[in-house]
């Protein structure tokens, strides 16, 4: 399905990320993992039993916009091209009213969910626009647009990310590429554990079983369909993987 696609992950040492990445392994695309411990990412793709010659992996602070510029260039450096982004870096901060609200936690979240999507975003964005074919797809929550009262700092740092993505699917229009993003509650792996990036999956009872919660294999499911040539019109969409419980 997706045989000779060069694919950059980000975050991929993540909850998300092993799952994601051996489905897209699968598929047949070149893996191109990036985040902060190269030990870790090395790990997984030893774990995977990645091919040499369709593996990358590289430490980098998705925070430093030079960074992930310089990450997207050495890419395109060895592979030619960059075709899929999946951009699975995440974080939650919650439980405080409003005005309790600490602007320290604000900042934190902020460049976690917020300033990591701009950075990839704008490193790969170039290239995404003149490939002729690429997706970039971002993984939300639906409290990006149902925000509560104690949500407050999350859904609105995932309100500003989503917009980022919605407003790269509108520059990606016409150019044959697109970006999306899949909606989940919260993630589980390992036995139906939720991991990362939602409410639910920081909970202090890390074995507690939650019913809205969406396997990883779902996701990396719903991610290898937007990467269909079939999905080539859906741009700019947020795919609910949500409803459960």
């Amino acid at each position: 399905m997706l045989e000779g696609k060069i694919v950059a992950i980000s975050g991929a040492a993540g909850g998300l990320g092993p799952t994601v990445a051996h489905a897209f392994l699968k598929a047949g695309a070149t893996l191109c993992v990036g985040g902060r411990s190269l030990e870790s990412l090395t790990r997984m793709v030893d774990r995977l039993e990645v091919p040499a010659a369709r593996r990358m992996a590289t430490a980098v602070d998705l925070l430093d916009a030079s960074a992930a510029m310089e990450w997207a260039a050495a890419i395109q450096k060895r592979f030619g091209r960059v075709d899929i982004i999946l951009h699975l870096v995440g974080g939650y901060k919650g439980g405080t009213s409003v005005e309790e609200i600490d602007p320290a936690d604000w900042s934190s979240l902020s460049d976690m969910l917020v300033r990591t999507t701009l950075n990839v975003a704008r490193a790969f964005a170039v290239p995404l626009k003149t490939g002729g074919w690429g997706r970039f797809i971002g993984v939300t929550s639906p409290k990006a647009q149902g925000p509560t009262a104690r949500t407050a700092l999350y859904s609105m740092a995932k309100a500003a990310s989503d917009a980022l993505v919605l407003a790269l699917a509108d520059e990606l229009r016409g150019t044959g590429a697109t970006a999306n993003l899949v909606v989940v509650d919260s993630i589980a792996t390992d036995g139906g554990r939720p991991t990362i990036d939602a409410p639910e999956t920081r909970d202090a009872q890390p074995k507690k079983a939650y019913g809205k919660s969406t396997p990883a294999e779902e996701i990396a499911a719903a991610m290898l369909f937007l990467c269909a040539d079939k999905a080539a019109t859906i741009n700019g969409a947020r795919l609910p993987l949500t409803g459960r419980g």
